[in-house]
């Protein structure tokens, strides 16, 4: 299922939204620039987990010293950075539906900081059950999946208009924001356990324990960020009753 919007309408303009965006089209854009240097620049900006628990790794043939910005900056510039046009198209996709309506709950400053711990708490995830990879990591998907997991908290009576592939026709059809999210947590659950029992839970390119740290990171912050829907004073309540 192919999102294509959703049924909630954002009642404040969304800068916070449209900056994330703009900025991860602007790294993915410079990352395209970089041709030949493009696997070094990723090395020093993208997570890898074998980092966090050794003195020094093994990296282009050479032994190389971690230090501390090597373990602190990647967990911010890594969710900024993607794989390829389809890695960037579908996550800025899913960020552009659901997460204009959780910064209007939780606020300009409060979304972006939601948004940052999110991705950060994903990394951490990834680093925990991937303790001796070193294949970087890197994608807004972990701090996307804490926005998800936000709107389906805030919204749970919304919908999300799909596009379905039914054998050889496209159908649009309106399901609950439940289904849809719930069965993409239950996908990256059941990828995610199934990536324990291999060398690393980043099989197929695919970090699914990011994805699960970032829906969790974010169904335990957002009561810390969201804020108190405005209720109708009762002057006002008596009006719209008439």
């Amino acid at each position: 299922m192919i999102p294509l919007r959703d049924d909630i309408p954002s009642r404040t303009f969304p800068v916070v939204n449209l900056l994330l965006i703009g900025a991860n089209v602007a790294a993915f854009l410079y990352q395209v620039m970089l041709g030949p240097l493009l696997p070094r620049f990723v090395h020093e900006f993208a997570v890898i987990p074998a980092r966090y628990f050794h003195d020094a790794i093994v990296a282009g043939g050479r032994l190389e010293q971690v230090t501390a910005p090597d373990l602190v900056v990647p967990l911010v510039t890594s969710m900024f950075l993607h794989g390829g046009w389809l890695h960037l198209g579908g996550n800025m996709l899913y960020l552009w539906i659901f997460g204009d309506n959780v910064e209007d709950r939780m606020g300009h400053g409060r979304y972006v900081v939601f948004y940052l711990l999110c991705g950060m708490l994903a990394s951490a995830a990834h680093i925990w059950t991937n303790a001796n990879s070193r294949i970087p990591s890197l994608g807004a998907s972990g701090a996307i999946a804490g926005v998800l997991s936000a709107y389906l908290l805030l919204y749970p009576k919304a919908r999300v208009v799909v596009l379905l592939p039914l054998w050889f026709f496209w159908q649009v059809f309106k399901v609950p924001a439940v289904l849809f999210l719930g069965i993409w947590f239950v996908q990256q659950t059941f990828s995610g356990l199934l990536s324990l029992g291999v060398a690393s839970a980043q099989t197929g390119g695919v970090a699914w324990w990011a994805h699960i740290g970032g829906f969790l990171a974010g169904a335990l912050l957002v009561g810390l960020f969201a804020r108190r829907e405005r209720r109708p004073a009762l002057r006002d309540a008596w009006w719209e009753s008439r």
